[in-house]
């Protein structure tokens, strides 16, 4: 007699790869189950947090943080023992952590799978951009990214479109917002290479998605609904018949014969416990709390490097005065990129790095640098409005190699209401990104001086949520995680969906790349069940 299965497929996680990966399942007829730890929240409600929160710089403040699905910010859930404190911004809803990002969304160029090989630093990828790029494009147009066909995203490429494209953006660049117009001119006359950020902020409608109104609240909850964020798949593809269970932890993993996964256990938040089989496993969670579910249940990690090479776009910043007024905080967050240092033969010595301008509304900041320095009445108000209408903020990102050293790990001296534990962290930033912030700094003061500005301080190495590497992908099972399909080289049937498989992190976001990863390892998934 066959067997029963509650579905074809068991996709764990509903953030934007594991919704997209469910969505793809469905859409080449296979049944799919996606379990989420978190509640479904609407946007209104999101939206009202917000409203109410007087905690505006706290971007985890409006989602919910419950005891059986904790997020980043919940006392003692993430323990730090590095020098560097890794702090992600982590949510459990369904949509997951793109509920508040920057949507920035680019492609890797063909030199950032081939570092090793080129530049004799950290790890190839086990397949190349060419192999990619159709995954991208189907991604791209899922997502609805507004992006530049004509611009060089490489630093490498003067006057062509580059990388590689075998279709147009769905929806063409923005215009810049004047302070960015001003600070690319400004640049590019002195000989700088600059382009648009290709972004999920859309300024045409897409898809049931309006156009952007420059609210300038990505980095907490877009009001309207512009910016992408993983519950649009989510919906999308329990529309077309995937069952969603929300609130629903993930704790147990079952095998059988020939290491395949037979099911998987999931905890309500009342503890109850339940069963679910499936022909093939997806694990779409946070890439942290993928590792840590790996390692809880000994699956997947023959190599032991499940949780280890934990990589992220550790940067630096600048915050500048410009000489004429700049208004920032008014349109888009995110747009006008810097990419002298994006790809060269200086990887073999330094990080390369990708700046950018933010855009983001400075007056609280420096509302409180003002009052702590002891102004009051109209001086406070004059230095709020001077300073507001000049403030520039241009911040990097470095390219860092993975170091099994830096790593994550289940810490069982911290439980939640369920009984699982927290996560303990161990990071330090490597020699090879230190010498790459040498060089950013040089870049900041020269870009200050053609603005003609007043440096208010550089920023130290900070953290920007891009967590690659802990379920690393490779050839070799002795040192990876997963193969180039992302399937478990120790699991045939279980498949990791997740920028935690990205072998080489270069240094732009990798939320396009993950999703385009996901979406080629659901074509495989379809051809087998």
């Amino acid at each position: 007699m066959a067997q029963e299965y509650d579905a074809d497929v068991i996709v764990v996680g509903s953030g934007a790869v594991g919704s997209n990966v469910a969505n793809e399942l469905v859409d080449q007829g296979k049944s799919v189950i996606i379990l989420e730890a978190g509640p479904s929240v609407p946007r209104w409600k999101i939206l009202m947090n917000f409203r109410n929160s007087g905690r505006h710089y706290d971007h985890n403040d409006p989602y919910p943080n419950n005891p059986w699905a904790p997020t980043s910010y919940q006392p003692g859930y993430l323990e730090n023992s590095g020098s560097f404190n890794m702090m992600p911004g982590m949510l459990k809803l369904v949509g997951g952590t793109t509920w508040h990002w920057g949507g920035a969304t680019w492609r890797y160029v063909p030199n950032d799978f081939k570092l090793n090989s080129l530049y004799g630093k950290g790890r190839d990828w086990p397949i190349s951009y060419d192999d990619l790029e159709p995954y991208y494009t189907r991604a791209e147009y899922q997502l609805g990214i507004a992006g530049s066909d004509t611009e060089d995203q490489s630093g490498n490429h003067a006057g062509e479109a580059f990388p590689p494209r075998s279709k147009p953006y769905p929806i063409d660049n923005e215009k810049y917002s004047y302070n960015a117009q001003v600070l690319n001119d400004r640049l590019v006359e002195a000989g700088y290479k600059t382009c648009h950020e290709p972004t999920v902020r859309i300024h045409k409608p897409w898809d049931g998605r309006p156009a952007c109104q420059g609210n300038n609240n990505c980095d907490q909850v877009c009001p309207i609904g512009t910016l992408y964020n993983g519950s649009i798949h989510a919906d999308r593809a329990t529309r077309k018949g995937a069952k969603l269970i929300t609130e629903a932890v993930v704790h147990k993993i079952e095998t059988g014969e020939g290491g395949k996964v037979t099911a998987v256990r999931y905890l309500t938040p009342e503890g109850e416990e339940h069963r679910l089989t499936a022909k093939a496993f997806v694990l779409a969670a946070h890439s942290f709390e993928t590792a840590k579910l790996m390692m809880m249940n000994d699956i997947g990690n023959s190599s032991d490097m499940v949780g280890r090479n934990l990589m992220d776009h550790i940067g630096i910043s600048m915050e500048f005065l410009a000489k004429d007024t700049m208004w920032s905080g008014r349109g888009p967050v995110q747009q006008a990129t810097i990419m002298n240092w994006r790809d060269g033969d200086f990887r073999s010595e330094h990080s390369a790095n990708k700046s950018a301008l933010a855009n983001g509304n400075p007056q609280i900041g420096l509302a409180d640098a003002a009052i702590k320095a002891g102004l009051m009445g109209k001086e406070l108000d004059e230095r709020i409005m001077d300073q507001s209408s000049r403030y520039m903020y241009v911040y990097s990102f470095f390219e860092m190699l993975p170091d099994p050293a830096n790593r994550i790990q289940p810490n069982p001296n911290w439980k939640d209401s369920i009984g699982l534990p927290g996560i303990k962290i161990h990071f330090d930033v490597d020699d090879y990104v230190k010498a790459g912030a040498v060089k950013a700094r040089e870049m900041y003061h020269d870009i200050n001086n053609k603005m003609g500005g007043e440096i208010l301080r550089i920023n130290g190495f900070e953290n920007h949520d891009h967590l690659m590497g802990t379920m690393i992908m490779g050839d070799d099972a002795k040192n990876s995680v997963v193969n180039h399909e992302g399937r478990s080289h120790d699991h045939e049937n279980l498949f990791i969906a997740s920028v935690g498989i990205i072998p080489a992190a270069g240094v732009v976001n990798p939320t396009l790349t993950a999703v385009a990863l996901g979406i080629r390892s659901a074509d495989i998934i379809a051809k087998e069940v």
